[in-house]
């Protein structure tokens, strides 16, 4: 294995489906581990560090969206994306998985290339975050402290004029930039169109 490959934890109760994911994560080049329950996927994840948690939601004892939410409290796992994986696909599940800390759900029995999407695109925006994250500390390192509104997140140059914050990143360092959408953000916009479907309903 190469030492750059992504790391994915797999937390599922059934064997089966942790050999099927098993199988096909590794043969597109992701660095895998596997647990059975949510007890043990606490334990490890302080060790591992994985770039993304597949996360069964129907489990024995601990749920996985209790998972989620423990994992939300702790500084150390909190940006790590979780990707629910269950049968359960109603609106309200899937509100309560975002709730939880979810950055995506997919619905059992999945199919394998709708699973690989929707890793690669969380996984991708996470690597868009941490270059983000270390493109501002490598600023606020060489200026200090900067002047940046708590409403829209604009920053104010030297001049006292306003620029969006990957504007004044890309004037300041040498960081490039490609447009994602953030956890919160995309949770925002699935709670609205599933309220305009719930609309669209009604009429």
């Amino acid at each position: 294995m190469s030492g750059n490959q992504d790391a994915i934890l797999v937390v599922d109760d059934r064997p089966a489906n942790l050999k099927v994911l098993l199988s096909f994560l590794q043969e597109h080049d992701y660095r895998v581990y596997m647990v059975d329950s949510g007890q043990r996927a606490l334990e490890v994840l302080p060790k591992i560090q994985p770039d993304l948690v597949l996360l069964d939601v129907m489990m024995p004892g601990m749920n996985g969206f209790e998972i989620c939410k423990k994992m939300k409290e702790d500084k150390d796992l909190a940006a790590i994306p979780v990707i629910f994986m269950t049968a359960l696909d109603t609106v309200g599940d899937k509100m309560t998985g975002f709730s939880a800390g979810g950055v995506d759900y997919i619905t059992k029995p999945f199919h394998q290339v709708e699973v690989l999407a929707r890793i690669n695109t969380h996984i991708t925006l996470r690597k868009r975050e941490k270059e983000l994250e270390a493109a501002l500390e490598e600023i606020k390192t060489l200026t200090g402290i900067l002047p940046i509104c708590s409403y829209c997140k604009q920053i104010r140059n030297d001049e006292g004029y306003w620029q969006q914050v990957e504007e004044y990143i890309a004037e300041h360092s040498e960081a490039m930039f490609s447009h994602g959408v953030c956890p919160s953000c995309y949770k925002k916009a699935m709670s609205q169109l599933k309220e305009e479907e719930r609309e669209e309903r009604l009429v």
